[in-house]
């Protein structure tokens, strides 16, 4: 008898010591994600915002850096992430693991709620109103690597149906990449003013090297000319900073809120990248197709910054 309750005893020794290392575990676990030790699903929450803010820095930023980045919370399995860059606040988020970067993500509830109350801004079209020669207005930031990856699958459209459409590239009221992009802004702006023919030669070259001045030599733009233009454009256009007021008003008419944004006949468009999805969307807006909406063009989307990659995912990712 002594001896079973001797057993009986070290057996429940030895469960309270069970017990008691797993209470333990818990507790350290507990305090750890607390602290931002072990990952949350992947990567820690310190872990997130470093990854985030190395990225945006090196690769958003040109790697000019500048942008702090906090974690703020979680969404819907994502990290929120609050990003600091020249005293603005913009939310973003990325998936646990940091593989994915999302500068923005669309509400599906909400944006249904804006298409019914009749909002004309900020709701995206179905599909744009009809015309004999539609309007194509296209902004963006220059150095927004989104923006140069839209420009770089609508570049063969605007070729192949030439003066059918009237394309207009225009600039997002802000920047966020520096001076640089004012600047590039500017002189992409100027080449439209000044010598309109050379402006798709020039930013073909561009947005295959970012090098501004080869691509000016090597199409022929008149370099005196721009530069004038630069010069008295900054005189009256509020080009600092993140400001770029050039095309301030139909940002604002268009409701504007990031790079790319598509406006064909005065409607906000959403379309795929590649140069076949453009196409298609710039031939639905006219009254009757012409012929030259019968080309094929690449379905391949465009990599987004610079360069002559493509991309297998279908981006719709923005600089906001």
């Amino acid at each position: 008898m002594d001896n079973l309750e001797g057993q009986k005893s070290k057996k429940n020794l030895i469960v309270g010591l069970i017990v008691g290392l797993i209470v333990l575990a818990i507790l350290a676990l507990i305090v750890a994600a607390a602290v931002g030790v072990i990952k949350l699903g992947g990567l820690s929450v310190k872990d997130a915002a470093a990854r985030a803010e190395k990225f945006i820095n090196a690769e958003l930023l040109g790697g000019q850096g500048g942008a702090t980045i906090k974690v703020v919370g979680e969404e819907s399995g994502l990290y929120k992430l609050e990003v600091l860059y020249q005293g603005q606040k913009i939310d973003s988020y990325m998936t646990k693991d940091g593989e994915l970067f999302f500068p923005s993500v669309y509400n599906m509830a909400s944006t249904t709620d804006v298409a019914a109350a009749g909002s004309t801004n900020s709701a995206v079209a179905a599909e744009a109103p009809k015309n004999d020669k539609p309007v194509v207005e296209l902004f963006v930031m220059s150095y927004c690597p989104y923006g140069t990856q839209i420009e770089k699958g609508i570049l063969p459209v605007v070729q192949a149906l030439g003066d059918k459409i009237d394309f207009k590239l225009k600039f997002v009221d802000y920047t966020m990449h520096g001076d640089k992009e004012n600047q590039e802004n500017l002189r992409e702006y100027c080449i439209d003013q000044s010598q309109n023919n050379k402006l798709l030669g020039y930013l073909s070259c561009f947005l295959k090297s970012s090098d501004s001045a080869a691509c000016l030599k090597s199409t022929g733009v008149d370099e005196a000319k721009v530069l004038a233009c630069m010069d008295s454009t900054a005189k009256t256009e509020q080009v600092t900073g993140t400001d770029f007021s050039v095309h301030q008003a139909d940002n604002q008419k268009y409701g504007v809120q990031g790079s790319p944004t598509l406006v064909i006949n005065g409607a906000t468009i959403q379309s795929a990248r590649d140069s076949a999805s453009l196409l298609k969307t710039v031939c639905s807006a006219f009254s009757s197709a012409p012929s030259e909406c019968d080309q094929k063009l690449s379905a391949a989307s465009p990599s987004a910054g610079f360069g002559e990659g493509t991309d297998s995912s279908a981006s719709t990712a923005s600089c906001e």
